[in-house]
């Protein structure tokens, strides 16, 4: 194997550390044939569609690349801005917004860079940024508070494929949940606090998370749980009970059963029952995105108001002060120590380089 992407060594330089968000990603275009290279890598991820590769690649290829990424680019189109795409947009906001608040915490600039799993920037890029600003210690925060296989595990699989090329590995800390963090259910709970004095609150609260199929619940992976685990703890930051809040999935792909109950049986059955507001927030979304600005909020919103109702979608935590601050706390948490390595004394880097002529290591 040929290795490449070496970090450039200097004995006398600090040890530094970096930071990699990440997140999903999203087509380049609301077109059709951006839609479907971005699809195309999506979907043909073994951890996202867990079926045997000559059994699911025609399929995809043969099939779904040729239906679906038109009707997803018509539902692009609806959410796109002038930033381009809202998840892109907003991704950038908040790498940004969080490199400003560590800084402001540790009192010296970390380099923080920004990967999408899929589309761009890539994964691999944002690791190459950091390291050729000389971070051979990394944190990686993919933007999933729940884990599952599908998001934070196939995030692990995209680094650990781009770093098998190096020759130096970096040390790596790799936060894979934080579902229960104190920092993001108190921002959570902070974001529809507000949003619900400013607008008034909606007869229930719907916790609309994205679905897996229940055979990856079933085979180990512990989403489910964590979806439920942070419902749990944000009726209680709220003090909402099972009458006026409940939790579903969304999203649903294919024929098979997914987690449930699902978010459009749950709100056709709150509708049949009477209910007519109803506010709509998706804990699992970091940042807005198709899944919520289409599917919740034009989507649901048109069926329930067919039904006589009012939907309310209350934005992801974006950018937000209170997401900012909840993520650059937890980020300073798991750097810990490495945080501290940015001061490591000229006197003791002078030390290594002059043992490093001592031993030869330097002609």
């Amino acid at each position: 194997m040929k290795y490449e992407g070496q970090i450039d060594f200097a004995h006398d330089a600090p040890l530094r550390a970096g930071v990699l968000i990440t997140n999903l990603g999203t087509p380049d275009a609301p077109e059709t044939k951006a839609v479907r290279r971005y699809l195309a890598e999506f979907l043909s991820d073994p951890r996202v569609v867990e079926r045997p590769r000559w059994l699911w690649l025609p399929v995809l290829y043969g099939i779904i690349l040729n239906l679906r990424p038109r009707k997803s680019a018509e539902a692009y189109a609806k959410i796109w801005s002038d930033e381009g795409s809202p998840l892109l947009a907003i991704s950038r906001r908040l790498t940004k917004a969080v490199a400003d608040a560590i800084e402001r915490e540790l009192g010296t600039p970390i380099p923080v860079a920004l990967g999408m799993r899929y589309g761009n920037p890539s994964i691999e890029n944002a690791l190459s940024y950091l390291r050729d600003r000389g971070a051979s210690r990394i944190v990686a925060l993919p933007l999933y508070p729940q884990y599952s296989a599908t998001t934070s595990g196939s995030t692990f699989d995209a680094i650990a494929g781009v770093l098998q090329r190096w020759r130096w590995v970096p040390d790596l800390r790799f936060i894979a949940h934080y579902h229960d963090d104190a920092g993001y259910i108190d921002a959570l709970a902070s974001s529809i606090r507000d949003w619900r004095e400013k607008n008034g609150a909606g007869e229930r609260l719907l916790l609309s998370f994205h679905g897996i199929p229940q055979r990856y619940f079933d085979a180990g992976d512990p989403y489910h749980c964590h979806c439920h685990k942070t419902a749990r703890l944000l009726a209680s930051a709220l003090d909402l009970d099972s009458e006026r809040m409940a939790l579903s999935f969304q999203s649903r792909f294919g024929p098979e059963a997914w987690l449930k109950p699902y978010t459009v049986e749950t709100l056709d059955a709150w509708a049949k029952a009477g209910v007519r507001r109803v506010d709509v927030v998706a804990p699992g979304f970091a940042a807005d995105c198709l899944e919520t600005l289409e599917e919740i909020a034009i989507q649901y919103g048109d069926r329930f108001r067919e039904h006589g109702g009012e939907l309310r979608y209350i934005p992801a935590l974006n950018d937000a002060a209170v997401h900012v601050t909840a993520l650059c706390k937890r980020l300073i948490q798991e750097g810990g120590e490495w945080w501290r390595s940015e001061d490591d004394s000229e006197d003791e880097r002078m030390s290594r380089l002059e043992r490093a002529r001592a031993l030869g290591a330097i002609r």
